[in-house]
């Protein structure tokens, strides 16, 4: 699942310079058993399986142990905090993170007590899985740290990076189907056009994300 994501666009540019060392470890080759079972019926009863400890713990601990530094660790579940851009660039700041994707009903509590790990959640929907969760932070965690995109300021521009939605984009042809690019665009007066995206940044975030209006005096 993750091979494609991760051999494309900035991800791939980002580990060819060395910007980021990106390592998939398989929770199954931790497994008890020649069958690489992980899961087992959960406790009390109930639909689906639960995630075993074991295998979860002792692969953990095997890829601290592949560095001196201990990684961050991150649990995938809906449980979690949520993902948002301040939580991508707090990531980023960090030497290393390591992120644990279940399967399944989910973990065995034991693996979320005993491990301590930070909780995540990308949002209020079910997944089959946190491999897809795991991919979503890689992308946006990656994108921060320094030198993964050709601009530095396009980070900086886009959307909630300053709690607010992007504003308005346009390139070539100036007119298309009777749609013209406004004219302050095309004015060359870089005071005015940084005062236009400012405020149709506003506007948008004020019409589309309410939610978000608490981040800006909007």
């Amino acid at each position: 699942m993750f091979q494609s994501p991760l051999s494309h666009s900035i991800l791939k540019r980002a580990q060819d310079a060395g910007i980021v060392d990106i390592v998939l470890t398989n929770i199954r080759d931790f497994a008890p058993d020649s069958h690489k079972k992980v899961d087992d019926k959960p406790y009390g009863g109930g639909p689906g399986m639960v995630m075993m400890p074991g295998p979860i713990f002792d692969c953990v601990e095997y890829v601290q142990k592949l560095l001196p530094e201990k990684g961050r660790l991150i649990l995938l579940t809906p449980q979690g905090q949520k993902f948002d851009q301040p939580k991508a660039a707090s990531l980023s700041s960090e030497n290393r993170l390591i992120l644990i994707s279940g399967r399944y009903e989910g973990f065995d509590e034991r693996i979320r007590v005993g491990l301590g790990a930070e909780q995540i959640s990308i949002g209020d929907f079910v997944l089959s899985g946190g491999e897809l969760a795991a991919m979503v932070i890689i992308d946006a965690v990656v994108r921060l740290l320094a030198g993964a995109l050709g601009d530095e300021n396009s980070a900086r521009d886009e959307s909630f990076s300053e709690g607010l939605l992007e504003y308005p984009q346009y390139t070539r042809p100036e007119v298309f189907r009777d749609m013209k690019v406004p004219d302050v665009l095309l004015s060359g007066n870089h005071a005015k056009i940084a005062q236009w995206r400012r405020q149709q940044a506003l506007e948008r975030t004020k019409k589309w994300r309410p939610d978000l209006q608490k981040n800006d005096n909007l």
